[in-house]
């Protein structure tokens, strides 16, 4: 079979993308107790370095390491690491369905953007795709109800737009470099990162040994659902792929429900919906393209 054309096996590596997402939102939330956002970062960090270089080395990918085309990495990770601190701050204060549901609104914003610094045409379709997407956002996040726009749902909005930019210029990267590279100087620039950002003050946490796992789980869930990710859009097109990944929503409420007593909220779900809604009308509008994950 063609390798655009495996959905079962697609199906089975999103199974490891979804678990992976949902067991980082748990693992963040475990290690906010004794950690800042840039403390997590930091170790997270540290770990997918050294679990991509350890894969790299021992698949014999080492010169993909090479030190190459560092000022594109360097932006793609600021911008992917402001919208990942941002994302790990809204997690302790607003319900998982909730940043889960305002995350998927990042393609939305990439559509938006394409054309200025993708030089990709603005159609008719994507425009619409782009109304719907919004009226899903206004629905999750409620702005005008009684809470208003509160810190964590504009933080849970503002790390849309660091993952929208993450995801523009990773796709320039992946035109001229490979996933392992993009992976090994997304771990190893962050790690710099949170290092800066968590030692300004002259004092960086060390987890106690009872969050050790917590980290390992944080570092390697967030690097294997990213990896499930890509190479399910390898084996099946990204609109057999999307509507599986969406079933991260739902999934992520039952935990919440379950575990943090977070309530089932219809408007998130039904925002949530109309959010991917919006993305899946976007892809099948421009089905010769192949997009490129998240890392």
């Amino acid at each position: 079979m063609s390798s655009q054309n495996r959905p079962l096996a697609a199906a089975a590596w999103m199974i490891g993308s979804i678990s992976g997402f949902s067991l980082v939102a748990i693992a963040g939330r475990a290690l906010a107790t004794e950690l800042d956002t840039f403390e997590i970062m930091l170790w997270r960090s540290m770990v997918g370095v050294i679990a991509v270089s350890g894969i790299a080395l021992a698949r014999r990918q080492g010169a993909e390491l090479a030190p190459r085309r560092l000022g594109t990495h360097f932006l793609r990770n600021v911008l992917h690491f402001a919208g990942q601190n941002l994302w790990l701050y809204a997690l302790t204060l607003i319900p998982l369905s909730q940043l889960f549901a305002l995350e998927f609104s990042y393609p939305i914003l990439v559509t938006l953007c394409a054309p200025l610094l993708l030089s990709e045409r603005l159609t008719g379709t994507r425009v619409l795709s782009v109304i719907i997407g919004f009226t899903g956002i206004l629905m999750v996040a409620q702005p005008f109800g009684a809470g208003g726009l509160s810190p964590g749902l504009l933080a849970a909005l503002l790390c849309a737009v660091g993952f929208a930019g993450a995801a523009i210029v990773t796709k320039r990267l992946t035109r001229v470099t490979t996933i392992t590279a993009i992976l090994f100087w997304l771990t190893a620039m962050q790690t710099g990162f949170g290092l800066i950002a968590a030692g300004h003050d002259g004092d960086i946490a060390v987890p106690s040994l009872i969050l050790l796992p917590w980290v390992l789980a944080i570092g390697l869930g967030g690097l294997g659902a990213h990896l499930c990710l890509t190479k399910a859009l390898s084996l099946a097109p990204a609109t057999v792929v999307t509507p599986i990944d969406f079933m991260r929503l739902p999934l992520i409420a039952l935990i919440g429900m379950t575990f943090y007593s977070e309530p089932l909220n219809i408007w998130v779900l039904g925002g949530g919906a109309v959010i991917f809604a919006a993305n899946l009308l976007n892809m099948r509008s421009d089905k010769p393209r192949i997009p490129q994950a998240m890392a």
